[in-house]
């Protein structure tokens, strides 16, 4: 899966998640503005995770780290999960929204 698939699918059913930009990366916000995911710049994305099983859970994937956007501090409740685990992106997303 990429990104802009991800993204049709996930707005398709989720009306109140909308595409948008957060510091120039694109993301899934919430109508509220909140941002639920991103797609980062190595072609992985970016979930918000505040659920510790489920971050834990993401974390397990093989590639997957606490999301550190290169500023030398690490997003405690962001989990970045490479591309090669794209086949998993949309129920992290999924999990994300419903957090």
């Amino acid at each position: 899966m990429d990104w802009d698939t991800l993204v049709g699918e996930i707005t398709a059913r989720h009306p109140d998640i909308r595409p948008s930009s957060m510091f120039g990366m694109p993301c899934l916000k919430r109508e509220s503005g909140k941002v639920v995911a991103g797609s980062w710049k190595d072609g992985g994305i970016t979930v918000k995770l505040p659920d510790e099983t489920q971050r834990e859970a993401a974390l397990a994937l093989a590639g997957a780290a606490l999301f550190d956007p290169g500023m030398g501090r690490v997003m405690r409740e962001w989990v970045h999960v490479p591309a090669a685990q794209s086949s998993r992106w949309f129920d992290l997303v999924e999990q994300a929204i419903h957090s």
